[in-house]
């Protein structure tokens, strides 16, 4: 019997640990290893127990994010293979995400099988990505230019967790609800929400969810 693949989850919220755990449980070559909140305990996880063959990284993490991360486990363990896996895909996350040697980028949303055929694909020394990403990265490849200046053309930078909550507001939930699906506080929610309101210049949350639509955020 062949060797199950090692794999280890780093993201900030356990709901998505939970989602991402058991799309793996549907596949016996998959054994999920260890998770982590943030990068800062991910590292120490990975100093303790490196016999991991993936890691699926998030890229907004407190403490050390998932780029910082991804850097330090490629410095450290080159052989570990390391799909980026977010909800975020604009394009200086990915460029700063391949720069520091993330091995696929797969957003979120992505089904089962997907994932599973993402990370087998990596680990045989393919590149996984989202169709979507794969576009938005051989344009940066195609014009290098755009890169110099990526960061002048996202003005406003939404955070994941920001993305999530305005996508939870489109919905029409009350913080209360948008606290209980996110694993949060009512009071972290607002603070969430008062933080998008100043990002986007706006007083509302029907101009929050419109300003989002129009750029394609959510």
């Amino acid at each position: 019997m062949e060797r199950k693949i090692r794999i280890a989850i780093a993201d900030d919220n356990s709901f998505l640990i939970k989602a991402v755990s058991e799309k793996l449980s549907f596949f016996d070559d998959l054994e999920s290893r260890f998770f982590a909140f943030n990068g800062q305990e991910f590292v120490e996880k990975l100093k303790a127990n490196p016999a991991i063959d993936v890691i699926l990284m998030d890229i907004e993490m407190p403490v050390m994010n998932g780029i910082e991360t991804t850097a330090w486990v490629k410095k450290k363990y080159p052989h570990i293979k390391v799909i980026m896996l977010t909800v975020f895909d604009n394009d200086e996350n990915i460029f700063k995400a391949i720069k520091a040697g993330a091995d696929g980028y797969l957003l979120k949303e992505i089904d089962a099988k997907e994932l599973h055929d993402g990370i087998v694909e990596t680990l045989n020394g393919g590149a996984a990505m989202t169709p979507s990403i794969a576009m938005k990265t051989l344009r940066l490849l195609r014009n290098p230019m755009e890169i110099s200046d990526v960061s002048e053309k996202e003005e406003v930078r939404l955070s994941e967790r920001e993305i999530e909550v305005l996508e939870q507001l489109s919905r029409g939930l009350s913080y209360t609800l948008i606290a209980e699906n996110l694993i949060l506080s009512p009071s972290t929610i607002r603070k969430h929400i008062e933080n998008i309101y100043k990002k986007l210049q706006v007083h509302s949350k029907l101009e929050a969810v419109q300003k989002a639509k129009n750029n394609n955020w959510i």
